[in-house]
């Protein structure tokens, strides 16, 4: 049975939030200052998370925030009283993998809805029934679990209760993210929100009895980049998604900026639509999805799990680089009387160059850039210096929040 499934996007600042509102998010998930996984994120402070919150659900989309570190006995204390100051912000659900972290949110703040990290290891259906048990809404699925898997699970759990799981995004090497080696070589816990990727990094091997002899590590002669995962990318087949089960379609992508969270949203958000609408008409689109999801930042692309146990073509042996088809440019803030559009500038851009509109509805309009001014309202040959808020003038119609980018020769 098809499901209609929510699509559940991340955000790493208020401004990513509100793109990932307008591009097409049915929900978004972001990290407060606290308790979650991404430290390296920008992260929101109470202030923007309740801003946040308001703006979402003026366009009714949902908020969920991420508490799902491993906690220690001295996180305790600090996790209730952080739930006491999110019970006054009021997000839709609270995302957590520590069971003493779930009872302190059910005891604290029991109206706001719990879902089940994937850090959780959640494997099977009886680990699901078990969560339900306690209170959970939600249970993320764990990263190694296969279609017919989910289908599974789906039969044997309450009517009522969600299955979410990640269909787009960076993979971990480790089980469903329970990672160990960032904590060994630099002593940042990836458990406690401090991962620093040793995944990316180039391995070579050390004997024992010769210290500083370095031998490279050969994979059928594909390289030494022995861990690093490429990105899993489900776009070929929402058909199969769409029929398993899930009730929320999640992206990975926390700490990824406006321009690659608009992408993806936008490019799931059609297929989604569009198969329900009628999965013909998502069949014809699947060059347009393939193009669009191509043209943001990935390191290739996996199905992962979702057709049994991936093998070596899941890895990259080469190097740990970002294929890259667009730089992003900022996005549209306001517009004034005169026509000219205020943007804070994110990356370089000429007088003149042709650079790209790319809109919500899936529109990508090609356009010159015809006039700069910086906020004196002193003309621009061009715009360097990166949070720079500038005036343009584009030669074309555009709309608050729709963003600015420029085509990579290489993409």
């Amino acid at each position: 049975m098809v499901r209609k499934p929510e699509l559940l996007i991340p955000a790493s600042s208020l401004e990513v939030l509100k793109i990932a509102v307008m591009f097409g998010a049915d929900a978004v998930y972001i990290g407060g200052e606290a308790f979650g996984l991404r430290a390296k994120a920008k992260n929101f402070s109470s202030d923007d998370m309740r801003e946040g919150i308001a703006f979402a659900h003026e366009h009714g989309v949902k908020v969920y925030v991420t508490a799902n570190i491993l906690a220690h006995n001295g996180d305790l204390a600090g996790v209730r009283e952080y739930f006491k100051e999110l019970k006054e912000i009021k997000p839709d659900a609270l995302i957590i993998s520590d069971p003493g972290v779930f009872m302190i949110a059910k005891e604290v703040c029991p109206e706001i809805e719990r879902h089940v990290s994937t850090q959780a290891n959640n494997t099977n259906y009886a680990t699901y029934q078990f969560w339900w048990e306690l209170g959970a809404k939600r249970v993320v699925s764990a990263r190694e679990l296969s279609l017919e898997e989910i289908r599974e699970i789906r039969a044997k759990i309450p009517e009522d209760m969600e299955i979410e799981s990640f269909i787009h995004g960076a993979m971990c090497i480790s089980y469903s993210g329970r990672c160990l080696l960032s904590n060994y070589f630099t002593g940042r816990d990836a458990n406690q929100g401090a991962c620093t990727h040793p995944c990316r990094w180039k391995y070579s091997i050390v004997e024992e009895t010769r210290p500083g002899e370095y031998m490279p590590v050969y994979e059928n002669e594909r390289g030494t980049y022995i861990f690093n995962s490429k990105d899993l990318c489900m776009i070929e087949h929402m058909d199969d998604v769409l029929n398993s089960g899930i009730d929320s379609l999640k992206i990975e992508g926390r700490m990824k900026t406006a321009l690659y969270v608009a992408t993806v949203a936008r490019t799931y958000r059609k297929a989604i639509d569009d198969y329900l609408e009628d999965p013909k008409r998502y069949k014809e689109q699947m060059p347009w999805y393939q193009e669009q999801i191509r043209s943001c930042t990935y390191r290739q692309f996996t199905t992962g799990f979702f057709y049994g146990k991936p093998d070596e073509d899941a890895q990259i042996y080469e190097n740990n680089t970002y294929a890259k088809g667009y730089t992003y440019l900022g996005y549209i803030e306001e517009q004034r009387e005169d026509g000219m559009y205020r943007i804070t500038q994110r990356n370089k851009f000429l007088l003149g160059e042709t650079i790209e509109i790319m809109k919500p509805d899936g529109r990508n309009l090609s356009v010159q850039v015809q006039r700069i001014y910086d906020e004196d309202g002193t003309p621009m040959e061009s715009a360097p210096h990166p949070q720079q808020v500038l005036y343009v003038d584009l030669g074309k119609q555009a709309e608050v929040y729709d963003i600015l980018r420029r085509r990579e020769e290489t993409a």
